[in-house]
């Protein structure tokens, strides 16, 4: 069948399974653009932004495990997208991003709307590729997916030249699996090693699992709770791994790192046995490397990336393989080699009594108020309206540590953030690629009233597509980790970040067709909350709480210190200071 370079990639986006394309038209891409005008087979989201375009798709690929998809335009085009394909990058989702080229002929010459495509995303792309004949296109694509969704996931560009959308070439459906020579990920791990791993978890005294982003990527969960509950040890998730196991279970002893627990960070950094799924030691979750190697314990790290491997402190049982497929291995030949002598239920039970004394830091605690909202507030409240059971996004910020502190995720794909790269503005967009992908579901954007207006154009495609995401928005007046650093690290010298000519927001929100509403008292922000997800159950609601401008997220391990070197509360600033 010869078709049109346009209508091949419509066709094989189709064959992919693809359901949804974000995206933006624009000169270089109008032939795709007519392609999609005659299809059927999937429906195209107009965003406002391109950035949104890929938030929107990195979110929905985050919430159902397939691969997203974002088509944009050329030059400022695809320049745009480059802020949501880094951020995807840094968190290893599984992307293809379609960008339209200036023809062949016109590349290298300054061209209209000309820039390098390829050489500007080569550094925040898993590959690349610019199609330079009609015939490989089909597969260049169909490449292209692949490697997103194998080996550590990311995102992979497409760059098209517009005449080859218009070029004609035979049309060969899809035949087998992928194949590429110089690209044959290692999925299964090596036994020896697994073995080994077993061997040294099964004679621990003091066992802690850290489970990282990998676990939800590879759709480890149920995996990753048989080995919790197998060891009888503690478990910390990473702030990409929330909901990987579920946070109101006993044996979750919260978030590790610079805002984490205090439990969490003090049993991670004295286990003797420490078991990495799918983690990669990153700096705002053990601090300085040098501290947290001071203490001999030994290291398991379970990675698809042998490059993430050791790369940060040396571990004593690496294992190369998809988290998965790694841990049904390790749980079938842990459970042979564990030991219930009464040396190791004791060593366990007293390594259980030393965490919960460390619990009794009560680290995630705050000050109540009848006069000020506190943000930690408004999401327990959300907690308690959803249930726990609800898709949150966030943004970047004090707000994003507040949802990740104090909303219990118990299920996996649930908690959508910007980890890696801490990109501002995501909030909304992602709102809207979980929607597409789990339309019947209740989703919550927690934000902060800088954050919001980075992408809040997009609520006006949440008008058209009939989006209905709940968004609660932490209004300081302050970029508030910001200025927590300020008065913390720059003496209170609060240098230009205090928001000073903020919109009306529930003007500006209704003047978009949804429903605004400003809260200012602690007492209604509970039923602000109730009534947005029952009577507004299928509008978009923002809710505008007006909260404490002083409060700072606790607990907080300062740049650079060690893992256990934490301020856990503003009294205890105070005293580090006076001492």
């Amino acid at each position: 069948m010869e078709l049109n370079g346009a209508d091949i990639v419509v066709r094989t986006l189709a064959d992919e399974g693809v359901e949804h394309v974000f995206g933006y038209p624009g000169g270089a891409v109008l032939y795709i653009y007519d392609a999609i005008f005659k299809q059927d087979r999937f429906r195209h989201i107009l965003v406002r932004h391109e950035q949104a375009a890929v938030h929107a798709a990195d979110a929905y690929s985050r919430s159902s495990n397939k691969v997203g998809v974002a088509l944009v335009t050329s030059g400022p085009g695809i320049t745009n997208a480059v802020t949501g394909i880094a951020t995807a990058y840094t968190d290893s989702i599984p992307m293809v991003i379609i960008s339209g080229q200036v023809g062949t002929q016109a590349i290298g010459e300054d061209a209209f709307q000309e820039c390098d495509a390829v050489g500007i995303t080569r550094p925040c792309v898993k590959h690349n590729f610019l199609v330079r004949d009609v015939r490989e296109l089909a597969d260049t694509i169909r490449k292209a997916f692949y490697i997103a969704s194998t080996g550590r996931p990311g995102p992979v560009l497409v760059d098209i030249p517009k005449d080859i959308t218009v070029a004609t070439a035979r049309y060969t459906p899809k035949r087998g699996e992928v194949k590429l020579r110089s690209y044959s990920p290692v999925t299964k791990g090596h036994q020896g090693q697994i073995k080994k791993a077993a061997q040294l978890l099964a004679h621990a005294e003091r066992p802690m699992i850290y489970v990282g982003g990998g676990a939800i990527l590879s759709d480890a969960s149920e995996e990753v709770k048989e080995l919790v509950k197998l060891s009888g040890a503690p478990c910390t998730t990473t702030l990409m791994a929330l909901g990987a196991y579920p946070g109101t279970d006993d044996q979750f002893v919260g978030m590790p790192g610079m805002h984490g627990s205090y439990e969490a960070n003090m049993a991670m950094q004295h286990s003797d046995v420490l078991i990495a799924v799918g983690a990669r030691f990153d700096d705002r979750v053990i601090a300085n490397p040098r501290h947290f190697m001071q203490v001999p314990r030994k290291i398991i790290h379970i990675d698809i990336d042998p490059s993430s491997i050791a790369k940060r402190v040396k571990v004593d049982v690496p294992i190369v393989g998809c988290v998965k497929d790694v841990l049904v291995e390790f749980n079938e030949l842990y459970a042979q080699a564990r030991t219930n002598t009464e040396k190791n239920k004791t060593a366990l039970a007293k390594w259980w009594q030393q965490i919960n004394e460390w619990r009794e830091k009560k680290s995630f605690s705050y000050k109540p108020s009848d006069e000020v909202i506190k943000p930690q507030s408004v999401v327990e409240a959300l907690w308690e309206v959803t249930g726990g059971d609800a898709f949150v996004t966030s943004d970047v910020g004090q707000h994003q540590m507040w949802a990740a502190q104090y909303y219990r995720f118990n299920k996996p794909r649930h908690w959508i953030n910007s980890g890696g790269l801490g990109t501002m503005g995501v909030g909304l967009p992602y709102a809207m690629g979980v929607q597409m992908a789990n339309p019947d579901s209740e989703i919550a954007v927690i934000t902060g009233e800088a954050s919001i207006q980075m992408n809040i154009q997009e609520l006006s495609t949440c008008l058209q597509y009939r989006m209905t995401p709940k968004i609660l928005c932490l209004n300081n007046r302050y970029l508030g980790m910001v200025r927590q650093w300020q008065e913390l690290d720059y003496g209170s010298r609060y240098s230009e970040s205090y928001v000073d000519a903020l919109p009306d927001f529930v003007k500006l929100v209704e003047s978009y067709g949804h429903v605004g509403m400003r809260i200012e008292k602690p007492a209604d922000v509970l039923p602000a909350i109730r009534e947005a997800f029952t009577k507004y159950k299928d509008r978009l609601v923002f809710m505008d709480f007006i909260t404490d401008q002083t409060e700072n997220v606790w607990p907080m391990v300062k740049a650079g210190r060690g893992l256990t070197d934490m301020i856990i509360n503003a009294d205890d600033l105070k005293k580090g200071e006076k001492a």
